[in-house]
């Protein structure tokens, strides 16, 4: 595939990634629980617990956060909006394959005489160095 195809199935894919709507990270599962007082029906082994219980779980500030809900249109929404995250991720996933093949076609813009290149080769060099420096100080 030529740069130009590449480029239009670029935009294509940031289009579909812009129509997506709201998202959140998570997961959803169904579980069941026992609680395991003596009387209860869930204490037969027989008996798959309590539930259904609808269960969204995701990561915020390094910590796992659980939020049980029920059947209705507040799972519903939870629902796409966890699917269109999904859709993201593989979308995003596209998207940095094609960037990646992009970057491999398009030229390198040559330097137009010794100057600019020396300029180049400084301004590179001290770039490079100050990050080489904070991984120094940080050890």
């Amino acid at each position: 595939m030529g740069l130009s195809e590449l480029e239009r199935e670029k935009e294509k894919l940031l289009e579909r990634i812009q129509g997506l709507g709201d998202m959140r990270s998570g997961s959803l599962s169904v579980r069941y629980q026992r609680c395991s007082k003596s009387p209860c029906v869930c204490d037969d082994p027989k008996h798959p617990g309590h539930g259904p219980i609808y269960s969204f779980s995701t990561v915020m500030d390094g910590k796992t956060k659980i939020k049980n809900y029920k059947l209705g249109p507040e799972l519903k929404k939870l629902r796409r909006e966890v699917e269109n995250y999904q859709a993201f991720k593989k979308l995003s996933q596209e998207l940095i394959a094609i960037s990646r093949q992009i970057c491999d076609l398009r030229p390198v813009v040559e330097c137009k005489d010794d100057k600019e290149l020396m300029e180049l080769k400084k301004t590179l060099e001290r770039v490079f160095l100050k990050r080489s420096k904070r991984k120094w100080t940080r050890s």
